[in-house]
This record gives C-alpha cells, structure tokens and sequence, in this order.
C-alpha cells in the first residue's frame, strides 16, 4: 500500500523528475507566471513556496540550499532580492494556481500558476508604436548617353547623260492625283432569295 507516499512521480526517473521541477521553478520566477499542465503545477508549488521560505530566511546558509536545489545562480538572486520580500507579511500560500480547461491536442488539463503578489510588480508591455510609412523611392537620375554621331553618306556624283533623265522623270504631285476623278463605288445588287420547294417564276 502506498500510505502517505504523496510523492508526485509525472512518469520519470527521480533525477529527471527533480531538474524539471527545478527549471520550472526557475521559469515561474523569472517570468511571474507560467502555463503548464495541471499535474506539473501541482508538484510544482511545494517547491516553489519552500524556495520563497528560504529567501525570506535570507541567510547564507539558506542561499546555498536554495541554490542547491535550483541551480541557478540569477534566479537565487533574484527570489532573495525581490520574490522573498514581497511576501515578508504572507504566512504561506505564496502561490496560485488557475485551471484553463483542456488543450485540444490530447485534452490535458492545462493550467496556470503565478505568485500571488506578482500583480504589484508586473511591468507593463509598452505600447507598440506605429510603423513609419516606407520612404517613396526617389527617381534615380537617368544617365545621358553620349549621341553617337553616324557617318554621312556621301552620294556619288551623277554625270550629264543622268541628270538629264532624271529631270525627265518628274514625280506626280498631290494636286494631280486629287484632280482625277473617282469613280462611283458600285451598289451591291440585292440577291434573290430562293425558297427551296418552290421554282423560279422563271422556270415555269
């Protein structure tokens, strides 16, 4: 029979077991608050209260068992510092824990636990600042390419026998061709409909 055996094993080794704990009471001091599941949170708030029992002891003896027990040199010097003297007038009960329903992976009881006086010290987050609008591109000054100058071409010298010609050939201006007279477009005559079943009145 497993009488007063109240040891909360969550499935590992003692080892195991004890850095959990110890990481999660290192988190909950960090950051105040922290979500887990239920079953954690409940194996957590005995050592988290008997951490917060050794700080306001404050003596070198009990930092050193606390650090024993969590090591983490930050987050022994912050629990003596600041978490220990917040609950100097509390006779226990320095923690919280707040049920959150099931977690739609696997419908584990979720759940949070916090310091009780933590809503003294929880800093607020600042407020986020609008975004500058994105600067508009400036047109970037367009690069002037040197005009390529072309050769001219020099046309060859006509001799006399085709000069004379080709003042013959003289082209037909626009007058001349304004002055011709156009000719009437043809209306499209209307074509005969042919019923099919009946012959031409021609025919007949």
């Amino acid at each position: 029979m497993r009488h007063q055996k109240k040891t909360i094993k969550l499935g590992r080794t003692a080892e195991h077991r004890k850095a959990l704990l110890a990481n999660q009471v290192c988190s909950l001091i960090e950051h105040q608050r922290i979500k887990t599941t239920l079953a954690k949170a409940k194996a957590v708030r005995p050592l988290a209260e008997r951490m917060v029992t050794l700080g306001k002891n404050g003596s070198i003896h009990a930092r050193r068992t606390a650090l024993a027990a969590l090591r983490q040199k930050n987050a022994v010097r912050k629990l003596f510092d600041d978490i220990a003297p917040r609950s100097a007038e509390r006779n226990g009960g320095y923690t919280r824990i707040v049920k959150l329903g099931h977690r739609k992976s696997d419908s584990a009881p979720m759940a949070f636990i916090e310091w009780v006086d933590m809503a003294e010290v929880l800093e607020e987050k600042p407020a986020k600042e609008p975004k500058a609008k994105k600067k508009e591109a400036e047109p970037k000054p367009q690069q002037t390419e040197p005009q390529q100058t072309e050769p001219q071409q020099t046309e060859p010298e006509q001799t006399e026998p085709e000069r004379a010609e080709s003042e013959k050939e003289e082209p037909v201006t626009e007058e001349e061709q304004t002055a011709e007279p156009s000719a009437p477009a043809e209306e499209p005559k209307p074509k005969k409909r042919r019923w099919f079943g009946r012959k031409p009145s021609d025919e007949k």
